[in-house]
């Protein structure tokens, strides 16, 4: 079935927020200036007119402060943003158990399946995470999206590691937990130049479903660095997953990201 009625109802939410971020990230960046000068009394000094004077001492500037939960929470893209058919979650899908708890023997592709089952690319956070769940009414499909604080050569490992994936897992078995054979396919999926640094997959796991019929699971991963912080995207179900829905979430949650960091250091 066609899905052009939904992307056409998250472009108008998602740009609109956009272009509202843009401008606010102008007025942050524009700060104003500290006075340069003052009015003194003539000083009389035996020194030379060119005596070389001591510098000028200049403030440290204050350090960014951590991602606390309240900005974590409000980097979050919800069902607003989405519109059209998207609402609160109704609870884990039944394919999750059916499919993704499975296993392999290449330690990397049994990550990537850990992972995606868990739901938690990066690992146990440093920091504060805030997470909103969204289900699809018309398709069944479910969607993540969480924000995350971390180390910035915690993620880029992470990242790097989500690169290797379509060459060393490009097409491997699977057993689940049922003790079905499951056949993955993982590729490369374009993002958006969103945050500092960013990965997308896009992953294929034919299998059987809870009631022993074919099933064909597709989940759309994506996950960006914003400096320390980073936010993660998985977008998936059994049938029509929308890649416009994932790239839209990843950037604009990204700039919300940027955008609450400024706004803290800003207050410091």
């Amino acid at each position: 079935m066609s899905r052009s009625p939904a992307v056409r109802v998250l472009t108008g939410p998602v740009l609109a927020t956009a272009v509202l971020l843009g401008v606010a990230g102008c007025g942050i960046a524009g700060g104003g200036r500290a006075a340069s000068g003052s009015s003194r009394a003539p000083v009389v000094s035996s020194a030379p007119p060119d005596a070389e004077r001591p510098p000028v001492a200049r403030a440290t500037p204050a350090m960014p402060p951590v991602l606390t939960e309240g900005q974590a929470r409000a980097a979050l893209v919800t069902r607003d943003d989405l519109g059209g058919p998207w609402v609160p979650t109704r609870g884990a899908a039944t394919w999750r158990d059916a499919l993704l708890k499975a296993t392999t023997g290449d330690a990397d592709c049994r990550r990537l399946l850990d992972v995606l089952y868990a739901d938690d690319l990066f690992g146990a956070p440093g920091g504060p995470r805030a997470v909103v769940a969204l289900d699809d009414v018309d398709t069944d499909a479910q969607l993540r999206h969480q924000v995350t604080a971390y180390r910035a050569a915690e993620l880029d490992r992470t990242l790097h590691w989500m690169r290797t994936l379509p060459k060393r897992c490009g097409r491997f078995a699977a057993s689940t937990a049922v003790g079905e054979r499951a056949e993955i396919r993982v590729t490369d999926e374009a993002l958006p130049e969103a945050g500092d640094a960013r990965q997308g997959l896009r992953v294929t796991l034919t299998g059987t479903d809870t009631d022993g019929g074919a099933a064909v699971l597709t989940l759309e991963v994506a996950a960006v660095r914003v400096g320390e912080d980073a936010i993660s995207v998985t977008n998936g179900g059994l049938g029509e997953v929308v890649p416009d829905i994932t790239r839209a979430v990843a950037e604009l949650g990204a700039q919300r990201l940027a955008e609450v960091r400024a706004q803290g250091r800003a207050q410091v």
